[in-house]
């Protein structure tokens, strides 16, 4: 039976084989599925997708782009984070950009890579530079995916591919001497501020013999222009041991004096080279100092080529003028190993040399005035009349530069300087502002004339007290000196003899009429409450320009209430009123360039609007001013004798002050019309001086006097003289 069964077996398989090898053989057909068939469902296939990795290396390149470090660093991966504290990370960038004087970087994505969870980024870097143009660069940026987002990591080869491997920036740089200030063209460029070798002067009052004190001091103030009382005080409050620094003259002057110098044991004399300020400093405000920078500024002036171990302007020209004045600095870069051996040199620049500013300052006028002004405190201006160009501009007291420079200057000589409570370094010229007092006036008058309420001749009864306005009595200054009463004047008159009545009417008068704010609105046509545009810092003042009552409104009229305006404003409308009605923008600079090449810049006088008065009015007010100094009755007339032979129309002003006595003031113009010999404008501030007519307007016939003679006549002498430029002592005044 179980071979009958293998047979079997074997016979149904080879059949089974012959079915298969059959081509021909029938094969059933599958069914052809009908309508009731259900069909089977569409896969659905989950996708994972990741951020967008160029997105996220755009928002890492705008953080850079702002050197928003702390945020960048919060964009590197886990593993950078773990080997670069956030100190360094930022401290690796700040160093990169301050040796490359990078001033703004930018960033172009060119194509990237995505793995699972890593990525990389193709990118062009290009950094704008201070010194070296524009410095591009293509590398890579690596990337992890870590929870969820794209993190940096980052290395130094992605501020530039040869920062790979630890190698290191060094910028070599070469400084050129900085430029000089000149005074104007027409003073012979005397030099303001040059870099010389210089003389510290000094005395040690333990040294000085017996029975020499007196010719030493008289030496000394031969030679520093001063006077002795002022030298005798430089080491008054010295002890015996110390030395009182007396002053910085050249090397040259040092040499021409040096048998007298070195005969006083007493004297010490320091050398060094600097940066200098002749003559203890000609119009310093304007000029302005020098220091080092500033600590929390040194990455600012590093990222702009400096070393950081120079001198740069703090104030006035040598500030403004900083671009011009230092120069453009030449660099090498280089590329260094971990060794300090070069790799590269990636770029370089030559440096240029430094221009020099030619002021317009008149050095000899703007030297005598400051020797004019005693002790007061205030500031006097001198514009060319047709163009405003800055002749001189005084700020009392002054200041001398050389102590920010000068080696052997102590931290005390500094503080008297710095810490004086008269503040010397304040340029009260234009960034001093003052009620204008009665020099305002002659805004008034121009709004009584241009709303057409009153005439030059309008005939109104100035009295002592005034009593138009319900609750308030005002008093003319004839009052307070015990004077009669002006009487019957026209406006004309009014301003002449600067009766406050007057002008007190007209403000009460407008007010009534509905002109609310004419007085303002020609104010600022006049260009006061607003900057004059002048290179130097100055403040705008302040003007009211919707009074809110009458009785602000007649205050205004007169130069009190808010007002509030600088000398440089005062005399910039007085000069417009001088020339027909223009007003310019005051500069202090004539040109920039390099001696005997062509400038860089040219002064050209630059109009900034026309006074809002028509000729005839303006023709009144002119007239109206030379009558304050012709007119016997005119406020001014006692100051100017009979021949005074100088055509000039002013004003007196007398500002109350709520702080003490009132500030001085006189303000005006020439009208010479000479060819060889500009018209100039004035105008003079005296803190808590009184009287305008009495303290301000001899100054204005001395800044006349000694500007039509050449400086040769000195125009009388100022009430706190004893002589011409020499301060009275006490009991002479």
């Amino acid at each position: 039976m179980k071979a009958i069964n293998k047979y079997v077996t074997l016979l149904v398989v080879m059949v089974t084989l012959l079915v298969a090898c059959n081509g021909n053989a029938s094969v059933t057909p599958t069914p052809e599925p009908t309508e009731e068939a259900v069909a089977l469902p569409t896969p659905n296939v989950n996708i994972a997708t990741g951020p967008d990795v160029e997105t996220a290396a755009r928002a890492y390149f705008e953080l850079w782009k702002s050197e928003a470090y702390p945020e960048m660093y919060d964009h590197l991966s886990r593993l950078t984070k773990d080997a670069l504290t956030a100190e360094a990370f930022e401290a690796s960038h700040r160093d990169t950009a301050i040796k490359l004087t990078m001033q703004a970087v930018d960033f172009q994505v060119l194509s990237s890579m995505l793995n699972l969870s890593t990525a990389q980024v193709n990118y062009q870097v290009e950094y704008e530079t201070a010194l070296l143009g524009t410095i591009s660069r293509q590398t890579i940026m690596n990337m992890t995916l870590e929870d969820g987002a794209w993190h940096v990591q980052w290395e130094a080869g992605m501020m530039l591919p040869e920062l790979a491997g630890g190698n290191y920036l060094e910028l070599v740089i070469e400084s050129p001497a900085r430029g000089n200030i000149y005074a104007s063209d027409t003073s012979g460029n005397y030099p303001l501020v040059t870099y010389e070798d210089v003389v510290t002067v000094t005395v040690t009052p333990g040294g000085i013999e017996e029975g020499t004190e007196g010719d030493m001091v008289s030496l000394l103030a031969e030679i520093f222009m001063r006077n002795e009382d002022s030298i005798y005080e430089e080491y008054a409050n010295v002890a015996d041991y110390q030395y009182a620094i007396i002053g910085d003259i050249t090397a040259e002057v040092a040499e021409q004096y040096s048998g007298r110098l070195t005969a006083f044991p007493a004297i010490g004399l320091q050398s060094f080279k600097a940066r200098f300020y002749h003559d203890s400093g000609i119009a310093p405000h304007v000029v302005g100092y020098v220091l080092n920078v500033p600590a929390e500024n040194l990455e600012y002036y590093q990222r702009l080529g400096y070393t950081g171990d120079e001198k740069i302007g703090y104030s006035g020209l040598e500030a403004w003028g900083e671009e011009y004045l230092a120069g453009t600095h030449g660099a090498d870069l280089y590329v260094k190993d971990l060794q300090g051996q070069v790799l590269t040199k990636i770029s370089e620049a030559d440096a240029k040399p430094a221009q020099s500013i030619y002021t317009t300052i008149d050095s000899q006028l703007q030297y005598w005035l400051q020797q004019s002004m005693g002790d007061n405190i205030g500031a006097i201006v001198v514009l060319e009349r047709d163009t405003s160009k800055v002749l001189a501009m005084v700020s009392s007291p002054g200041f001398d530069a050389n102590v920010f420079v000068g080696p052997y200057y102590t931290s005390y000589s500094i503080a008297e300087v710095t810490q004086n409570p008269d503040n010397p370094m304040y340029n009260r010229a234009a960034q001093g502002v003052y009620p204008p007092g009665s020099v305002f006036k002659v805004v008034t008058m121009a709004a009584a004339l241009e709303t057409g309420v009153f005439t030059k001749d309008y005939p109104y009864y100035c009295d002592s007290l005034w009593t138009e306005l319900d609750g308030w009595t005002g008093k003319d200054w004839t009052y307070d000196r015990g004077f009669a009463a002006s009487g019957m004047l026209t406006l004309q008159q009014g301003l002449m003899r600067s009766c406050n009545p007057w002008f007190w009417h007209i403000a009460y008068t407008l007010w009534n009429d509905g002109y609310h704010t004419a007085i303002p609105d020609v104010a600022a046509g006049f260009g006061l409450g607003k900057p004059t545009g002048i290179e130097i810092p100055e403040f705008a003042g302040n003007i009211n320009m919707t009074p809110s009552d009458i009785n602000e409104y007649v205050q205004m009229a007169i130069g009190q209430s808010t007002l509030q305006n600088s000398p440089l404003q005062i005399a910039n409308f007085m000069a417009a009123i001088g020339n027909g009605g223009t007003l310019h923008q005051p500069s202090v600079v004539e040109r920039i360039g390099l001696m005997g090449q062509e400038p860089v810049y040219q002064f050209e006088p630059t109009e900034i609007g026309q006074l809002p008065v028509t000729p005839e009015n303006l023709e009144a007010i002119r007239e109206a001013m030379v009558t304050v100094i012709r007119n016997p009755a005119g406020t001014a007339n006692f100051q100017f004798s009979s021949n005074y032979p100088w055509n000039v129309a002013g004003k007196t002003g007398t500002a109350e002050n709520p702080l003490g006595r009132s500030h001085a003031w006189f303000a005006g113009y020439t009208f010479e019309e000479n060819e060889d010999r500009p018209d100039i404008a004035i105008a003079i501030l005296l803190e808590n001086a009184g009287e305008g007519s009495e303290m301000a307007a001899p100054l204005f016939r001395r800044i006349v006097s000694l500007y039509f003679s050449n400086m040769e006549n000195a125009g009388g002498i100022m009430p706190w003289e004893s002589a011409p430029y020499i301060p009275a002592q006490p009991d002479e005044n």
